[in-house]
Parts: structure tokens; C-alpha cells; sequence
């Protein structure tokens, strides 16, 4: 296999796009779930509130991950490979996820599962505000930041990358518990989403043919708490001309954050479809040259 991986990310982003994550199946457990028991099962002998003893615990979970991955890796067939890097893509799994919500007589329900502020007294625009953040920023967590490695690094590098997302989704709180357990896993979350997270702003911006976006996209995402949300969270919102960010509460407590754009803060529906059109543009680009660079190398 070529270092750069054409054709395991066709073949990948296709199984996603078809099959999307084999939750159907009822004795299937998905990967990534599997890495979630592993980081769960660890904490439970390895926690201590101090960063050396959560720097250990990652570690310990990446060499597992590796070594696992690296056994599987040497199965030289391109569609178990790909079969396997799909269980890194979340394109398809993420816009359900986000149709259904704006969809749903549920909405605060299913609002809940997908981000972590505080939802009970949500607006019907505050859901809406809320659904086109969570799916700019997981644009960049649950598809092209895992894209990037696989295509760098093959299936090694999709794994290794979702086990540090994983690990950062569980530890890297800056809470009682985990502000010094979790700070390496957050650290170096950060580190490995610093450029997925702006080629995804600028994606954005191209899809949406927005130059206000693509010039102005790092002013606004440079405000964020985070130094990678921010970035495609501006996009986004610079591309729909609406204003994201701004006082939002979280366990209780108003956070008074940064606005991402200076556009409309009347948020609709219609918003989080456009948002939500990204990944036919996404699609039409991977599969499209996906196939042209199959048919063209065959």
C-alpha cells in the first residue's frame, strides 16, 4: 500500500456512506466503544489526581491500540482494511445524528446526547444554534481529522487518532476529577486536531464559496476556549452568515463566550440544513475523485 492511502480512504469513506457504523447488528460492538472499555477499565487501577499517573494511563491505552492495530495491519487486503479505517469515519452517523435531532418532537432529548452544555432550558433556536456547533466541530473530529491520518498513516494512524479523541472525550475535563488526570490526553488532543481543524475551516469556506469565511475564519476562531474548535465553528458560521457562540450555560453555571461571527442571531431550521449539506459536498469530493484516481491508476 502507497504511503499516501487513496485508496483505503475511497474504500472507507464508501463502507461509511453505505453502511455507516453496524450498530444494527445486535451482537456488534463497535471499536471505538471497545477503546472506551479499555480507557474505563484502566481509570479504575490507575487514577490519582496527578498528570503523570493520566500520562501513564494514555500511554498504556495507545501501545494497546497500536500493537492491536499494527497485528491487523499486516492483513494485506485492501477492503479488510478499509472495513476497518471506516470504524474511524463518522460522516454518515454524525449528519443522522444531527437530522434527526432537528427532526425529532424530542429535540432537548437528543440535544443532550451530542453536546454537553446544559439543555433542559433550551429554545427551539438554541437547539438549532447548538446542533450547527456540535456538527461544525465534529466535521473536523469525526471526519477530516481522521481522514488526515488514514491518509498519512493507514489504518495506524485512524486508530491512534480516535483512541487520543476517545481519551479526550472522557478525561479531558478541566473538572475536580480530571484537571490533572486528564490534561495530558487534552494536550495532546489538541496537538494531534491543531491542522485537521483548519484545513476543515477552509474546507468549509470553499464548499460554501464563502471569501468572507476563508479570510476572516481565524480572527473569529482564535476567541474560542479551545485552540481548535473555534476554527471551523467561525467557518460555519461566517459561511451561513449567523452568529454562533455567545453566553451559553454549562452544569448550571452561564459561560460568557466569545460570538464566532458578527451575522444573524436568528437561527432556523433552514441554518442547520445548509450546515448539513456539507457532506454531499464532502461526498461528491472523495467519492468522485475516489473513483477518477481508481480508474485512472487501475
Amino acid at each position: 500500500m502507497s504511503f499516501f492511502n487513496y485508496e483505503l480512504i475511497f474504500i472507507a469513506y464508501f463502507i461509511d456512506f453505505y453502511f455507516c457504523e453496524f450498530n444494527k447488528y445486535k451482537y456488534f460492538v463497535h471499536p471505538i466503544v471497545i477503546i472506551g472499555f479499555i480507557i474505563s477499565f484502566l481509570e479504575k487501577y490507575f487514577y490519582k489526581d496527578s498528570i503523570f499517573r493520566g500520562f501513564i494511563l494514555s500511554l498504556i491505552v495507545l501501545i494497546v491500540v497500536y500493537f492491536c492495530v499494527y497485528i491487523l495491519s499486516l492483513i494485506d487486503n485492501i477492503l479488510f482494511q478499509a472495513f476497518l479505517a471506516s470504524f474511524c469515519i463518522s460522516s454518515k452517523m454524525l449528519y443522522d445524528s444531527v437530522y434527526e435531532l432537528i427532526n425529532s418532537k424530542n429535540a432537548k432529548e437528543k440535544i443532550a446526547l451530542l453536546v454537553s452544555r446544559d439543555t433542559k432550558n433550551m429554545s427551539e433556536e438554541d437547539i438549532y444554534k447548538a446542533s450547527i456547533e456540535t456538527y461544525a466541530e465534529n466535521f473536523s473530529d469525526g471526519i477530516i481529522a481522521p481522514i488526515f491520518y488514514i491518509f498519512l498513516f493507514g489504518i495506524i494512524g485512524g486508530f491512534l487518532y480516535k483512541t487520543i479523541n476517545t481519551l479526550d472525550s472522557m478525561q479531558g475535563y478541566r473538572n475536580e476529577r480530571y484537571e490533572k488526570f486528564g490534561k495530558f490526553c487534552a494536550r495532546l488532543d489538541d496537538i494531534v486536531n491543531y491542522i485537521p481543524a483548519r484545513i476543515t475551516a477552509i474546507l468549509i469556506s470553499i464548499f460554501f464559496m464563502s471569501k468572507k469565511a476563508l479570510f476572516n475564519f481565524s480572527k473569529f476562531g482564535k476567541k474560542h476556549d479551545s485552540i481548535n474548535a473555534g476554527y471551523p465553528i467561525s467557518a460555519m458560521a461566517l459561511s451561513l452568515n449567523i452568529k454562533l457562540g455567545g453566553p451559553t450555560s454549562y452544569f448550571g453555571k452561564i459561560k460568557d463566550k466569545a460570538y464566532f461571527s458578527q451575522g444573524n442571531s436568528n437561527i432556523i431550521k433552514e441554518n442547520v440544513i445548509q450546515a448539513l449539506s456539507l457532506k454531499s459536498k464532502l461526498d461528491f469530493l472523495i467519492l468522485f475523485y475516489g473513483m477518477i484516481y481508481l480508474i485512472l491508476t487501475s
